[in-house]
């Protein structure tokens, strides 16, 4: 049974997670509701992503003399004020506003999350706690989402929000009962701790993690299309293939934790191995359904095993700043997230075709397989050993 204190962390990710992707199922019935067509609801989608990254380094800056407990709270009550302020939105641009705002306490709580998380079990479980609290986030690909999205299509797009405050009310509660108090918050000077960022072996997994989610996303972003135009599924069977790729991320993202307690760097490396033979692969069998199936559950399954093992390099590679770099991360993901659409849609306006995006994202990862090996590369095999966690 997973500590208390983190299962508290994983209800926040939930609600998080949640109200991030939820609004993607219900574009068409905002876009209803204040008059705008669904490609600028979609606005909604990217605005959040820049806000987080954005975001991340204003409110790691606001939170950095704070003990880690107290930003938490303050995090769940800004992510509240954001989800409220969607749900009362009367008009397009407050909703992008609130949206904003909300993507404001993304990136600091998983990042401080994670950094507690890390602190509240023995070293050779860190990376499995982080994993645990991630959890919450795949699990709102594979229930949030979903059952979000048939609420506000059953009684209105407003009633998802209010449910994602209620969880919200939930995660606060939950990190006030079962989170210890007198967790520190950042040692030292915003100064000092700035100049620990841009050490190029604190910037290199940052980058790293960047360009997992460019690889994602450039795919990703535009799976819809690809398994109506290419694979050749019914609007409904998409459904079925994205709930099964969920499960795919939650499996990766537990297993990731699990095996980089064992050997951190081997995982990784693995990972990123198995990403480039999947999306090579699955650009070789996108006209046929059940193959792609397959291959889409494996290659989420990998994607995902590399979120808490970034994470944790990230975290040990600034030792000294914690807290700005674990928040940083966030950013840093989700700068990938925002690029990866870019790279896919600039891709298919030049006339490239869908079944061609898994080998853009290939390439991808093969820069970022080749960071990671230019850093095991210079400190030698000490490491690829299971107890080495700081590059």
């Amino acid at each position: 049974m997973p500590p208390l204190p983190i299962l508290a962390l994983a209800v926040a990710s939930f609600g998080i997670g949640t109200t991030e992707f939820v609004i993607m199922g219900l574009l068409p019935e905002v876009a209803q509701s204040f008059g705008v067509t669904i490609p600028q609801a979609g606005y909604l989608v990217s605005g959040y992503a820049m806000g987080v990254v954005v975001g991340a380094p204003i409110v790691a800056i606001a939170t950095a003399g704070l003990p880690r407990k107290t930003a938490l709270l303050a995090l769940v009550g800004v992510f509240l004020i954001g989800n409220l302020g969607c749900a009362l939105a009367p008009s397009y641009g407050l909703l992008m506003a609130a949206r904003i705002l909300t993507a404001f306490a993304h990136g600091a709580f998983f990042g401080i999350g994670a950094v507690v998380a890390r602190d509240l079990v023995p070293r050779e479980k860190r990376t499995q706690a982080v994993s645990l609290m991630f959890a919450g986030l795949t699990l709102a690909n594979v229930l949030g989402v979903p059952l979000g999205t048939a609420l506000g299509q059953a009684v209105g797009w407003r009633a998802t929000f209010w449910a994602v405050v209620a969880i919200g009310l939930a995660a606060g509660l939950a990190i006030q009962l079962c989170v210890p108090a007198g967790l520190p918050g950042a040692r030292g000077r915003l100064v000092s701790e700035f100049r620990a960022l841009g050490r190029w072996p604190v910037l290199r997994p940052m980058l790293i993690s960047t360009l997992s989610s460019v690889s994602f996303f450039t795919v990703f972003t535009y799976i819809t299309p690809f398994l109506t135009g290419v694979s050749g599924y019914s609007p409904q069977g998409v459904t079925g293939v994205l709930f099964a790729a969920g499960m795919g991320l939650t499996i990766g993202n537990l297993a990731g934790g699990l095996f980089a307690d064992r050997g951190q760097m081997t995982t990784i490396i693995g990972s990123f191995l198995g990403i480039v033979a999947a999306l090579l692969l699955l650009a070789a069998v996108a006209h046929h359904p059940g193959m792609t199936l397959a291959v889409l559950v494996l290659w989420s399954t990998l994607v995902f095993a590399l979120v808490s093992p970034l994470q944790i390099w990230v975290v040990e590679a600034a030792s000294d700043a914690p807290n700005l770099a674990s928040t940083l991360n966030q950013g840093a993901f989700n700068l990938g997230n925002a690029t990866g659409a870019w790279i896919g849609g600039t891709a298919l306006t030049l006339g490239a075709g869908y079944a061609q995006l898994p080998l853009i994202a290939a390439a991808v990862s093969l820069v970022g397989l080749g960071l990671v090996l230019t850093a095991v590369s210079r400190t030698g095999r000490r490491m690829l050993s299971p107890s080495a966690t700081r590059p």
